[in-house]
Formats: structure tokens, C-alpha cells, sequence
């Protein structure tokens, strides 16, 4: 089993890709059905080589595989960011990632058992981040999105919503810069949670977040009618591929287009975990 190769894709297949807020309040929304609802989508990232980053040849000829595969979380920057924030979760992604094999597992099956566990990790240190680091985070998401939006609109649509008609293997699609520059601003973003300048996230934060989400959303209904529900419910989607992808890709645009400190609120709101 090529550890290095479970090790980035269980990081980098957390990623979170989108959510959608839709609102609804009487007179507001006019016929829209459904009272405020938040629908967060948490889209994975199909596997990409090892290749991409991570040369191939290893040292670990004669080691245990437990060994293994702490050699392959500690080549890379993000995991030893991991291993010093939360020692307790890295070990336990070590134990559970060689049980698994010991068990027989499939490298899938172990990716897919340490994607939530990273995941949770990026959404509580994205409430902490100050908000440069939570506006980089998601305009780098942004960028991954229209890298493969460009090769073609089911590619894009594959890539939000993999459970939906499979994912697709971006290593020949997502530039190498853009993936090295989405590794170092995750890692720059957790040590900044724990930083000097840490975030504390307001009740009055959220409370414009809201505000803000509800000047949006309108007009994300108005430009795309019944075809909204997608985010909802993406198998919607197939054959309105093309569309699924421009309402992701213009809901964090109007997003980003708030001040900083707005769009960094907006962004945290809804990616927390209350709002899952």
C-alpha cells in the first residue's frame, strides 16, 4: 500500500468545495417553498496521484507499516501542523489508518475514514483564522473549481458532487502551483488560528453574516429559479451540469465581493459547525 499516497489524499480530499445558503420568509422569497434553510454541502475530492507532489521513491524499505505511514504524514508540512495542534487526533489517525490495513482495508477505505476527521479539524481552525486566512482559504477553493469548470462542465459537476456520477482525478487538471499554494495556505491558516492574532468569532458577526446571507440569496434565486434546489439535492443536477457549477461558483463570488471582515464572517457561519 503506498502510505504516502492514503496520506494525501485523506488531507487533500477534505477540502471543503461549497455550501448554499437559501432563505425563505414570508413576502421575502415570494413563492420560493421552505423557511430559512442552510444546506451545507461538503464536497471530497476525487484521488490524484501521489505523483503530483510527493515523489515516489521512499526510504521505508524494511519498516513496519505503522512506521510507514508516520513517515509519510510527517513529509508533509500540514500533517506536522496536525501533529502540533492535536497530537491526540494525529495519533489516532495513525492507529486507525494501520488497524484498517491490518483489517484488509482498501486505500479508499482508509482515505475515506480520515477525510471527516481532517475535515473537522480545517472547520474549527477556519473559526479561529483571522479574516485574511479565511478569505484566502476560500478564494484558492474558488480557483480549484474554475481550473476544472474550464475542461468542461462535467468534469466540474463530477468534481462538486462526486456521490453523484463519480468524481474525477484532478492531478491532470488542477495546475501543480495552485495545489502547492492550497497546501501552504492551510498550513498557514491552522498556525494563525492558534496564533497571536487568533479570531473570536461575535455574536454580532453572526448576526451581519446573516444579514449578509439574506441580501444574496435572493438574488441567487431570482438568476436561477427552481434550479437552486440543486444544492439541495445535486442528483438534480445531471443533465444541468453546466448550471450546478455557475451557482456554486457565483454564491462564494458574492461572498468575496463583501468587505473583508464581512466575507471572512460569511465564510466561517457557514462553514461552522452548527450549521452542518
Amino acid at each position: 500500500m503506498n502510505w504516502a499516497h492514503v496520506v494525501l489524499a485523506g488531507y487533500i480530499g477534505a477540502v471543503i468545495a461549497i455550501v448554499v445558503g437559501m432563505f425563505r420568509k414570508k413576502g421575502w422569497l415570494g413563492k420560493i417553498s421552505g423557511a430559512v434553510v442552510f444546506v451545507m454541502a461538503i464536497v471530497a475530492w476525487n484521488l490524484f496521484d501521489v505523483h503530483y507532489l510527493i515523489p515516489r521513491a521512499s526510504p521505508d524499505y524494511g519498516l513496519t507499516d505503522a512506521q510507514k505511514f508516520e513517515n509519510a504524514m510527517l513529509a508533509m508540512p500540514v500533517y506536522q501542523v496536525l501533529k502540533e495542534q492535536e497530537p491526540a487526533l494525529w495519533q489516532n489517525i495513525l492507529n486507525q489508518s494501520t488497524q484498517l490495513k491490518k483489517a484488509g482495508k482498501s486505500e479508499q477505505q482508509i482515505i475515506d475514514a480520515i477525510q471527516p476527521q481532517i475535515l473537522q479539524v480545517q472547520m474549527a481552525r477556519l473559526q479561529q483564522a483571522p479574516d485574511a486566512n479565511v478569505i484566502e482559504y476560500m478564494k484558492i477553493n474558488l480557483e480549484q473549481i474554475a481550473a476544472v469548470a474550464i475542461v468542461g462542465d462535467d468534469e466540474c459537476f463530477r468534481f462538486l458532487f462526486p456521490a453523484v456520477k463519480g468524481g474525477i482525478n484532478p492531478m491532470h487538471i488542477i495546475p501543480r502551483e495552485l495545489m502547492n499554494r492550497r497546501m501552504a495556505s492551510d498550513m498557514s491558516m491552522m498556525r494563525a488560528a492558534y496564533g497571536p492574532n487568533k479570531h473570536t468569532v461575535t455574536a454580532e458577526e453572526k448576526q451581519l453574516a446573516f444579514q449578509d446571507l439574506q441580501s444574496i440569496s435572493p438574488g441567487l434565486v431570482q438568476r436561477y429559479g427552481p434550479d437552486i434546489q440543486i444544492m439541495t439535492d445535486p442528483s438534480k443536477g445531471v443533465g444541468k451540469e453546466k448550471v450546478a457549477c455557475e451557482i456554486v461558483q457565483d454564491l462564494w463570488s458574492q461572498v468575496l465581493k463583501l468587505p473583508t471582515a464581512r466575507a471572512a464572517g460569511v465564510i466561517r457561519l457557514m462553514l461552522s459547525a452548527e450549521m452542518q
